[in-house]
C-alpha cells in the first residue's frame, strides 16, 4: 500500500477547496458525498436530509456541482492530474480498471459513494464522458452484484456461511473492555435516517431472522462472522446513536454493531479499514463509541478485518530516522502536504497510521494535515 490514494484525494479536496470560495455548497456536497475529509461517504438520502431537499434532487445537484468543477478544471488544465492519468491510464483495458477502482473501493470503505468516485478518477485521468460514465457503471453492477448476495435465502440451494468458533479469539483480545453489568441489546436498530436507503446493501441473518443491512463489503463480512459463529449468542445492526464533537461542530456517528458473546459479555464494534483508524475525525468518534459502550458495561472494538488492529499499529516497527524527523517537524509547526510528501521516503500510509496512533498526532485529510494539536 502506497500513498496514491492519500494523493488522489488531496489533489481532489485542493480543487473543491476552489470551488468552496463561490460556491460553497457546491463544495460541500461534493465532500459529504466522497468522505473527502475523513468522514465516511454520504448516501444521498441522508444528503437530501442535510440540505433540505429529496433524494433525487440531492443527486441532481451533486451531479450538477461535479459537471461544474471537472469543466472548469479540464479547460483551464489545473490543477496537475498526472496523479489520476498514472493510476488510471487510458490504455488500460476495461477489466484491469474495474478491478483497480474495486480494490480501491474496498481499501477505502467507500462503497457507497464507489460509482461516483470511479467517474471522476477516470474523467480526471483524461477518459472521456461515455467511458468514464460505463467504466463507473461496471463498477456501480459489480457491487451491487455482492450487496446481493448476502440474500442466501432467496437462493436456490445456497447455504449461509459457518463460521469457526476461534475466528474472534484474536479480537476479543483486542477489545478494551468495560466494568459492570452489561446492558440489553436494542430491540431495534437506531433511528438513522437513510437506514433504507437503496444505495445500501443487504443481507439475511440466520440469527435475526430477518434482513438487515450495511454500507460496505467490510461491514457485510463482519455481519457475516457474527451472524455464522456460535460464539455469538446474538447482535444488533446500528445499535445506537453516538453524537461527537469535531473543532466545535456537534456530529452523530453509528456504530455498525452490538454483539453478545455466549460467555454473557457485548461488545460494541465499528468497521474501519486499518489506516482509517488513525484519521481524527475517526479516532473522535472512537473516543464517544468507547465511552459510550463503557456506560453501558460493554467492550469496545474497532475492526479493521485484519490483523492490522489499533493495538497492533501502536506497536508496528517504523524506520527511525523518519520517526525522529517527523517528530522533531512537527514541534514547529503542522505538515501539510507538499512538505510531508518530501520527507515521507519509503514510509508506508501503515506506517504514518502507527506514528499517529503511537504519539497522539492528529491527522486530518481533505486537505492533509498532520500536527500535535489533538
Amino acid at each position: 500500500m502506497d500513498f496514491g490514494l492519500e494523493q488522489v484525494n488531496e489533489v481532489l479536496a485542493g480543487m473543491v477547496g476552489e470551488v468552496a470560495a463561490d460556491r460553497p455548497r457546491d463544495a460541500e456536497l461534493m465532500t459529504c458525498r466522497l468522505g473527502l475529509d475523513g468522514e465516511s461517504p454520504e448516501t444521498l438520502m441522508l444528503m437530501g436530509a442535510r440540505f433540505g431537499v429529496s433524494r433525487d434532487r440531492a443527486r441532481q445537484l451533486y451531479t450538477r456541482a461535479v459537471g461544474t468543477m471537472l469543466r472548469q478544471v479540464l479547460a483551464t488544465g489545473e490543477p496537475d492530474l498526472g496523479v489520476f492519468a498514472q493510476r488510471y491510464p487510458v490504455g488500460w483495458g476495461d477489466e484491469r480498471l474495474v478491478r483497480t477502482l474495486l480494490a480501491e473501493t474496498y481499501a477505502t470503505d467507500g462503497d457507497i459513494a464507489a460509482q461516483d468516485w470511479a467517474y471522476l478518477k477516470l474523467r480526471l485521468a483524461g477518459h472521456d464522458l461515455q467511458d468514464s460514465k460505463r467504466l463507473a457503471g461496471f463498477v456501480f453492477q459489480r457491487i451491487a452484484g455482492w450487496q446481493q448476495k448476502g440474500r442466501w435465502h432467496l437462493m436456490p440451494n445456497a447455504q449461509p456461511e459457518d463460521v469457526p468458533d476461534d475466528v474472534w479469539n484474536p479480537w476479543l483480545k483486542r477489545v478494551e473492555w468495560g466494568t459492570g453489568t452489561p446492558a440489553d441489546l436494542p430491540t431495534l436498530p437506531a433511528g438513522r435516517l437513510d437506514y433504507d436507503d437503496d444505495g445500501r446493501g443487504h443481507m439475511y441473518s440466520e440469527k435475526l431472522g430477518r434482513e438487515i443491512t450495511f454500507d460496505t463489503a467490510l461491514q457485510a463480512r463482519l455481519f457475516r462472522l457474527l451472524d455464522g459463529s456460535g460464539r455469538v449468542e446474538t447482535f444488533r445492526e446500528l445499535p445506537a446513536a453516538v453524537t461527537y464533537e469535531i473543532d466545535g461542530i456537534e456530529r452523530t456517528h453509528y456504530p455498525t454493531a452490538a454483539a453478545r458473546f455466549t460467555d454473557g459479555r457485548t461488545v460494541l464494534l465499528d468497521v474501519l479499514p486499518p489506516t482509517h483508524t488513525a484519521l481524527h475525525v475517526h479516532r473522535t468518534r472512537a473516543r464517544a463509541g468507547r465511552a459510550y459502550a463503557h456506560a453501558h458495561g460493554w467492550g469496545w472494538l474497532t475492526w479493521t478485518g485484519s490483523r492490522h488492529a489499533v493495538a497492533d499499529l501502536m506497536t508496528r516497527p517504523v524506520n527511525a530516522r523518519l520517526e525522529s524527523t517527523l517528530t522533531n517537524r512537527l514541534t514547529t509547526a503542522p505538515l501539510t502536504w507538499p512538505e510531508f510528501d518530501t520527507l515521507r521516503a519509503d514510509l508506508t500510509p501503515l506506517d504514518l497510521a502507527a506514528l499517529v496512533l503511537r504519539h497522539n498526532w492528529r491527522w486530518d485529510r481533505g486537505p492533509f494535515r498532520l500536527s500535535t494539536d489533538t
